[in-house]
């Protein structure tokens, strides 16, 4: 019993703080479109705790948390097909599509208007995509074939390496 309800607490945290993560990784590429060099001081200063503080307190903690009790939900019902390591190779271009705003965040603060950012639409359109991806995956949960080879499936009679401490 105790294993359902943790299962059941876990399940809406990871749901929450995905929808969270998705938001944050939507609204602030559209956030950029106010990045100018004609920015008055008080206008970039705004600026900057907005993209800064956003990310940091608000983005970077929901996918910490999401991929965290992701991690829990996996171990807790011991889900281990081929859907879910697709969705987990999806995850990973997520955060680096998170990586890649941060990196954004970072040169706005560092050249005052001297950067040229691209066009929110080609960082949301693979945010948009992956998470899509995602989301079929986890509603669908298709079964894909992978033809694993046997030295992945199979224990092997091979010996330590004689230079590993044991």
């Amino acid at each position: 019993m105790l294993i359902v309800w943790s299962t059941l607490v876990f399940k809406a945290l990871h749901i929450s703080t995905i929808a969270l993560w998705a938001v944050g990784l939507i609204m602030l590429p559209l956030l950029f479109r106010a990045y100018r060099p004609q920015l008055s001081d008080s206008a970039y200063i705004r600026f900057r705790q907005l993209t800064h503080y956003s990310y940091v307190r608000f983005l970077t903690p929901a996918a910490v948390i999401a991929v965290g009790t992701g991690i829990v939900l996996i171990l807790l019902r011991g889900i281990f097909e081929p859907w879910l390591f697709a969705k987990l190779a999806l995850v990973s271009i997520l955060a680096v599509l998170h990586a890649y705003v941060g990196h954004m965040i970072v040169q706005t603060a560092e050249t005052r208007g001297r950067v040229e950012l691209p066009p929110p639409y080609l960082v949301l359109a693979p945010v948009m995509l992956v998470l899509a991806g995602i989301l079929v995956l986890v509603l669908a949960k298709p079964t894909l074939a992978v033809e694993w080879p046997q030295w992945m499936t199979e224990p092997q009679a091979w010996s330590v390496p004689r230079w590993v401490p044991i």
